[in-house]
């Protein structure tokens, strides 16, 4: 059992990293739960706890562009373009 002081420990390595993912990924808004989990997770594995298996690992959802935006770098098809 962890005593009050590790708990806040904890949980402020948690926020840190959580915090930290959020910044990773653009602040994106309305996912605190999911960099939460996410930064759980971590802390978990660096603490080498046998809780932080693959099978309890969260699910993060790719980055989509924003519409209009396009892909960088740009796909090259490989051909070159026609002159004139």
């Amino acid at each position: 059992m962890m005593t009050s002081e590790e708990e806040n420990d904890l949980e402020s390595r948690i926020a840190a990293r959580a915090f930290q993912i959020w910044i990773e990924e653009g602040q994106p808004y309305g996912r605190q739960q999911e960099h939460w989990e996410l930064a759980k997770h971590a802390i978990a594995l660096e603490d080498g706890q046998a809780s932080a298996s693959k099978e309890s690992a969260p699910h993060a959802e790719p980055i989509t562009p924003a519409a209009g935006q396009s892909e960088w770098p740009p796909h090259d098809n490989g051909t070159p373009e026609k002159e004139g």
